[in-house]
C-alpha cells in the first residue's frame, strides 16, 4: 500500500505543471476603466509616485484615462486611482505629431482642448498590465509607458508613412496643465538648445482638499536627432524662445503654454524620460539619471512587472474549475489596493524628517473598511510605513489627517478615522518602527481637542459631544468651523472613533481612559428614536419601527426621512454641502448598522436575531443600500452577528459577481483607491475584516483553496473547501476545522495570518447550524440576547495574543 501510494506521489508530481503561479496572469488594470469606476490604468510600481497613462477628455477621468469614446489629450505622469470629485494631478502632460502640416511648427496644434480633435483612439488598440500601458492613436503614433518610483518612461512610435511620409520630422510637446486645469499663476519652463531638456513648475490646487502645491518637472528626449526646440503660448511656438514664464489667464481657465521638441526622423521610437518632484528641478533630474540612466525601456518594464509579482505572490488560490474571470476579479482587486497612497518619502517639503511619507488618502473614510485591513495581511510593512507616517504628520501639522492628498489637508468626510486606521493595526500587532504612545496621543488629541478647522482634520461639535452624547443637528460650535450637517453619521462614526481608542487604551495599560472611551462608544444610543417609522414618499410604509434620528441642542427630536440619501434618492443632497442632510454618503435605514462595536446591542434594540436579519434582508432586497459604496460593505456580512453565517454567503455571492465584472465597466461605483478592489478580494477569499477589531468573519472563499504567506514571519495560512463547488450551488458551511481540530465559530482572528493556520470548511447545499449558537457569534461588547438565552461575548475574549515575530499585543475585540 505505501509503495502505490508513493508511485502514486511520483506520479503526480511527475505530471504537475512545474512553472510557478503567476498572478500577474490575472489583472486586468483595465477594469473600471468606465462606468465611474474612474481608475487609474497605467503605469506605476506599488505605491509608486510615478503613475503613467494617456488621459482623456472624459468626464470621468479621475485616474486619467477612460475607456468611453473620449479623445486623449496628452500622456502625463502623475495620478491618483479611483476617487471622486476633481480630477487629481495629471501634472505635464506630453503630446505628439508624426509632423506638422506643411512641416511649420505653427501648425501643429497645441491648446489642449484643441488638440483632443487627434487623439481619438480605437479601445482595441489599449493594452496595460502592471507596470505598463500602451496605446496606439488613430493618427498611427503608438505611445507606451513603464515606470520606476519617480521616473516614467515613453516610446513614441511613429508611422514611417502617410500624411506626412518618410521626412517628417515628429513633433512631441509638453505642457503646463493638470487633469483639472488648476495650475495658478507663473509657471515655468525652460528648454536646453543642445540636449533637448525640458525642464519647469507649476502650481496646482489638490483635488479634495484646501490649498495649493508646487510640482516641479524634468523632462529629457533620446532615439533621434534633434531638429529644433522652445516653447510655445496658446496656439503660437517659437524655436528662437527657450524660457517661459506664464500666468494663469483669464475667465478661470490656464492660457495654454509650455515647450517643444522636434526631430529630425521617425525611423526609430522617440524615448521621452520624465520625472518629478515637490522639492525641485535638481531633484527630478535626479529622479530621472538615476532610476532610468539607459533609456532602457525592456529593463525597466521588467523591473515594474518583477515588483508587482513579488507584492501579489503571497496570495496563491485554486483555479481549477473556477471560471477565470472570477479569478481575474480577484487578482485584479487586489492590484488596486496599492496604486493608492502613494509613498513620497523624500518628496515632502512641508518638513524634515526621517519618517516615511505617505499621501494620497483619499479618504480614510473609505479605506479604513477594508483596503488598508487588506494591507495589514498583505503588506504588513507597508501599513507600519503608513502608520508612522499618519502619526508623522500628527506631529508636524498637529493632527492625524481623516483626507490627504498632493501635499493638501483633504475634507473630513465623518469621524476622525485615522483612528480606526491605527487602532486596527494595534490590535493586529503592526509594530515595525511605530512609536504607538504617539500614537495613541494622537487619537486622544481627535478625541478631545476640537481643531479650529474640522472640516479638514480631527472632529467638530465636541462641547455638545461631551455635554449631551451626540452631535446635535444645528448645533452651536464657535470654538471650531466646518459644514454643520452628518449630526447622525457624525455620531455614529465618533462613537466607533472612541471604541476604537478605548482598545487602544486597554493594550497601553490606560485603564482608566479604557473604561472613558468605552463609556463613550456607547453615544450612538442617544440618537436610536425607538417608535420611528419609515416610510417611502409615497405613504408606503415599509413596517419598520425604530430607527436613528437628529436631535438638537434641547434634546427635542428632528426629522429626517430614513430613506433619504439611500440608493432610491434622488433629490437629496448628501456629500459636504451646506444644505446637506444629517448623513453622509448613506441612509439613516443603512447607517442604522453601523454599530460595528456593539452589534449585540443594536440587535436588542432592533428587536433580536430574526427582526434583525429581516431588516438587514429589507436593506438588501429593496435597493435601499448600493454596494458601490463603503458603507454597504460590512452590511452583507452583519448576518454573522444574528448567527446566520450563511445568508452572508449567500449575500456575498450574489453581489459578486452581479456587481462585480472583469471588464472596463465591472465596478459598481469609485473604486475609491482600491476600497472596491479590497471588499471584492476580502469577499472572494473568505474572510472579512469588521475593521478597527481583531475579527474577520467567515464564509467560504471562491476557490478550492487560498493560501496566503505571511511577508514577515513566512508563514502560510490556508482556507481550503471540501465538497467545493464551482457553480456556488454549495456554498453553505456544514462545519469546519482549525489545524485539525473542530471550529463552530463564525470568525477567526489575526493570528490566522500569522501563525499560518489551516481553515478546513466543509461545503453543502443548505443552511446549517455551523455558527450560529452564541458562544459561536463575534466579539461584541453588549450582551446578545434572544438566542434562547443571553450570553456575554466579553466574558469570553482571551487576554493576549501573541505573533511569532516577536509581538505582543493586548487582544482588542472587547475585554
Amino acid at each position: 500500500m505505501a509503495r502505490c501510494l508513493a508511485l502514486s506521489a511520483l506520479l503526480g508530481f511527475v505530471l504537475s505543471d512545474p512553472t510557478p503561479f503567476d498572478p500577474l496572469v490575472y489583472v486586468d488594470p483595465l477594469i473600471g476603466a468606465t462606468n465611474g469606476g474612474n481608475v487609474f490604468p497605467g503605469a506605476s510600481l506599488p505605491y509608486g509616485m510615478a503613475k503613467a497613462v494617456a488621459d482623456t477628455n472624459s468626464e470621468s477621468n479621475q485616474g486619467g484615462f477612460a475607456l468611453d469614446g473620449t479623445n486623449v489629450t496628452g500622456f502625463s505622469v502623475m495620478h491618483d486611482s479611483g476617487t471622486g470629485g476633481s480630477p487629481s494631478l495629471g501634472n505635464f502632460p506630453l503630446f505628439a505629431y508624426a509632423g506638422c502640416p506643411g512641416d511649420d511648427v505653427n501648425q501643429c496644434v497645441f491648446p489642449k482642448k484643441r488638440r483632443a480633435l487627434f487623439g481619438t483612439f480605437s479601445n482595441d488598440s489599449v493594452t496595460a498590465k502592471p507596470g505598463t500601458f500602451g496605446i496606439t492613436l488613430d493618427s498611427g503614433t503608438r505611445v507606451d509607458m513603464t515606470t520606476t518610483h519617480h521616473t516614467a518612461l515613453f516610446s513614441f512610435k511613429f508611422p514611417t508613412s502617410g500624411t506626412y511620409g518618410p521626412n517628417a520630422h515628429p513633433l512631441i510637446l509638453q505642457d503646463l496643465s493638470d487633469l483639472s486645469d488648476s495650475r495658478q499663476d507663473n509657471a515655468t519652463v525652460s528648454v536646453d538648445g543642445a540636449s533637448g531638456r525640458i525642464t519647469g513648475s507649476a502650481r496646482f490646487l489638490p483635488s479634495f482638499g484646501s490649498g495649493n502645491y508646487v510640482l516641479y518637472f524634468c523632462t529629457d528626449v533620446a532615439g533621434a536627432d534633434i531638429l529644433e526646440n522652445g516653447i510655445f503660448v496658446d496656439s503660437r511656438a517659437s524655436a528662437d524662445t527657450k524660457d517661459l514664464t506664464i500666468s494663469r489667464g483669464i475667465n478661470g481657465y490656464p492660457l495654454p503654454g509650455g515647450a517643444f521638441v522636434r526631430f529630425q526622423s521617425a525611423e526609430n521610437p522617440i524615448l521621452v524620460r520624465t520625472a518629478t518632484s515637490f522639492i525641485g528641478i535638481e531633484q527630478a533630474c535626479s529622479h530621472a539619471e538615476a532610476e532610468i540612466p539607459g533609456f532602457d525601456f525592456a529593463a525597466v518594464s521588467a523591473a515594474a512587472t518583477e515588483a508587482w509579482t513579488k507584492k501579489l505572490s503571497p496570495i496563491e488560490v485554486s483555479t481549477a474549475g473556477v471560471d477565470k474571470s472570477l479569478v481575474t476579479n480577484f487578482y485584479s482587486g487586489i492590484y488596486r489596493t496599492m496604486i493608492n497612497p502613494q509613498n513620497y518619502t523624500g518628496e515632502n517639503p512641508l518638513w524634515s524628517s526621517a519618517e516615511p511619507y505617505f499621501d494620497s488618502f483619499y479618504c480614510l473614510w473609505d479605506s479604513f473598511r477594508s483596503q488598508i485591513p487588506f494591507l495589514t495581511i498583505l503588506d504588513p510593512a507597508a501599513v507600519a510605513q503608513m502608520i508612522r507616517s499618519l502619526l508623522d504628520t500628527y506631529v508636524h501639522q498637529g493632527w492625524l489627517p481623516d483626507c490627504h492628498m498632493s501635499l493638501c489637508k483633504g475634507y473630513t468626510q465623518g469621524g476622525s478615522n485615522a483612528d480606526n486606521v491605527l487602532a486596527d493595526a494595534y490590535v493586529k500587532g503592526i509594530i515595525e518602527g511605530i512609536n504607538w504612545d504617539l500614537g495613541y496621543e494622537a487619537v486622544v488629541k481627535d478625541a478631545e481637542v476640537e481643531p479650529y478647522d474640522w472640516s479638514a482634520e480631527g472632529r467638530g461639535g465636541l462641547d455638545s459631544w461631551k455635554a449631551l452624547g451626540y452631535i446635535p443637528a444645528q448645533d452651536f460650535d464657535y470654538k471650531g468651523f466646518g459644514t454643520m450637517t452628518r449630526s447622525i453619521s457624525r455620531t455614529l462614526e465618533y462613537s466607533y472613533n472612541d471604541y476604537c481608542i478605548s482598545q487602544m487604551a486597554h493594550g497601553l495599560g490606560h485603564t482608566a481612559d479604557a473604561e472613558k472611551y468605552l463609556g463613550s462608544s456607547g453615544n450612538w444610543q442617544n440618537l436610536y428614536k425607538a417608535d420611528q417609522t419609515s416610510a417611502y414618499w409615497n405613504g408606503t410604509d415599509t413596517a419598520f419601527v425604530g430607527f436613528f434620528e437628529p436631535r438638537f441642542l434641547n434634546k427635542t427630536w428632528a426629522y429626517q426621512n430614513p430613506l433619504n440619501c439611500s440608493n432610491l434618492d434622488e433629490f437629496s443632497s448628501c456629500s459636504l454641502q451646506n444644505t446637506g442632510r444629517e448623513t453622509y454618503e448613506s441612509s439613516i435605514w443603512e447607517y442604522g448598522f453601523f454599530v460595528p462595536h456593539d452589534q449585540a446591542t443594536l440587535m436588542t434594540l432592533y428587536g433580536g436575531p430574526s427582526a434583525f436579519v429581516r431588516r438587514l434582508d429589507y436593506l438588501h432586497d429593496h435597493n435601499i443600500t448600493y454596494i458601490g459604496n463603503e458603507p454597504a460593505f460590512l452590511t452583507v456580512f452583519q448576518y454573522h452577528y444574528a448567527g446566520r453565517p450563511a445568508l452572508s454567503a449567500k449575500r456575498a455571492h450574489f453581489y459578486i459577481p452581479a456587481f462585480f465584472a472583469p471588464t472596463p465597466e465591472g465596478l459598481p461605483g469609485n473604486d475609491d483607491s482600491g476600497a472596491m478592489g479590497s471588499f471584492l478580494a476580502f469577499a472572494m477569499m473568505g474572510l472579512f475584516p469588521n475593521p478597527g477589531q481583531n475579527v474577520y468573519l467567515i464564509t467560504p472563499p471562491f476557490f478550492e483553496n487560498v493560501n496566503i504567506t505571511h511577508p514577515l514571519t513566512g508563514k502560510t495560512a490556508t482556507i481550503r473547501n471540501v465538497n467545493f463547488d464551482p457553480t456556488y450551488n454549495d456554498i453553505y458551511i456544514q462545519s469546519a476545522t482549525l489545524d485539525g481540530v473542530s471550529y463552530t465559530k463564525n470568525w477567526i482572528d489575526h493570528s490566522f495570518f500569522t501563525e499560518g493556520k489551516e481553515l478546513v470548511l466543509t461545503l453543502g447545499k443548505n443552511e446549517s447550524t455551523w455558527g450560529t449558537r452564541v458562544q459561536d457569534l463575534p466579539p461584541s461588547l453588549g450582551k446578545y440576547a434572544g438566542f434562547n438565552g443571553t450570553y456575554s461575548a466579553r466574558s469570553r475574549m482571551p487576554a493576549r495574543y501573541t505573533v511569532d515575530f516577536g509581538v505582543s499585543r493586548e487582544f482588542g475585540s472587547g475585554f
